[in-house]
């Protein structure tokens, strides 16, 4: 049975996070089918937080290493979603 994974990724000081963020997703590219970046950016301002989404597909295990890599960033918050069947 197929089973599709979401990644919701809560970089906070976007700054300091988003080249390690971008390792691990580098690291996992290949697993990863959908990639979409939300932050607010107005004019002259660009937020210190960014929301990424992740559809990731690929073996159980690369997807629980790619989790476990997200988790290890310093000031990321990390919530998913399994949906089977998909």
């Amino acid at each position: 049975m197929s089973k599709t994974t979401i990644f919701g990724v809560l970089l906070s000081n976007r700054i300091n996070t988003a080249c390690k963020f971008q390792e691990v997703v580098t690291k996992y590219g290949c697993s990863i089918k959908t990639r979409i970046g939300l932050h607010d950016v107005s004019e002259g301002k660009c937020s210190p937080n960014g929301v990424i989404l992740l559809e990731v597909i690929g073996e159980d295990g690369e997807i629980a290493a790619m989790e476990k890599d997200l988790s290890m960033i310093p000031e990321v918050k990390l919530q998913k979603m399994d949906f089977e069947g998909i």
